[in-house]
């Protein structure tokens, strides 16, 4: 286990527009995992643990990846002052 005081990866310095589909996702906090934004398990040897999240009805959103968002998992444009 790292410390609890480690920073996630940065995925990307832009966030995922993506249309969903109603339902229960899971956002990737860590960073690692290779189907950003969402998790795939990566987190396991890390301290992290993804985010659930749910959509009510479908709509467009905008995933944080650059993992700093005060709103996650949605992006508030922190990726901008990176």
């Amino acid at each position: 286990m790292m410390s609890s005081d480690e920073l996630p990866v940065i995925a990307a310095t832009s966030p995922a527009v993506l249309e969903l589909e109603a339902g229960k996702y899971f956002w990737c906090a860590c960073g690692r995992s290779k189907n950003q934004p969402f998790c795939d398990g990566s987190h396991k040897e890390t301290s992290f643990r993804p985010i659930k999240f749910e959509i009510e009805e479908k709509k467009k959103v905008a995933l944080c990846r650059c993992k700093r968002s005060k709103n996650k998992p949605f992006c508030d444009g922190t990726h901008k002052t990176l």
